[in-house]
């Protein structure tokens, strides 16, 4: 099973080779390793929304990277930019998740702890309840 953080660029999209056009530009799709969730697809396009070339991953299907550059001798500082951005919203969007994750933990604890009465009462004993053989 892949995860989040197995994300990386694997190479270009095989059905849409880059070709020089007309149009002084040439567009290029870079193929991930695996379906990024599309909260990961939408941070990403918000992290590279100022780049030259436009990257963006389409967030619903989050399998390639579109992008187009003006010369074919900028394809691989592109894609060197890509690979740093890639795993810069990897890192970002793990943190995120793991921040979520302690903030629901902290938030059930404390409403666990707030609870006052007998439903306060008896989650205290239920807490303290001994399940070793030996008691």
């Amino acid at each position: 099973m892949e995860g989040i953080s197995d994300i990386r660029i694997i190479g270009v999209d095989e059905t849409r080779p880059p070709r020089i056009r007309k149009e002084p530009y040439i567009d290029i799709f870079f193929t991930l390793s695996h379906q990024a969730p599309e909260e990961w697809c939408v941070q990403f396009n918000s992290l590279l929304s100022d780049e030259l070339g436009k990257p963006n991953i389409q967030e619903k299907e989050g399998l390639y990277i579109e992008a187009w550059v003006r010369k074919p001798e900028e394809i691989v500082a592109l894609l060197d930019m890509l690979k740093v951005k890639v795993a810069e919203c990897t890192r970002q969007y793990i943190e995120r998740v793991e921040s979520s994750i302690r903030d629901a933990s902290a938030s059930n604890a404390s409403a666990a702890g707030e609870e006052t009465g007998e439903q306060g009462r008896l989650n205290k004993i239920i807490a303290a309840l001994d399940f070793d053989e030996g008691a």
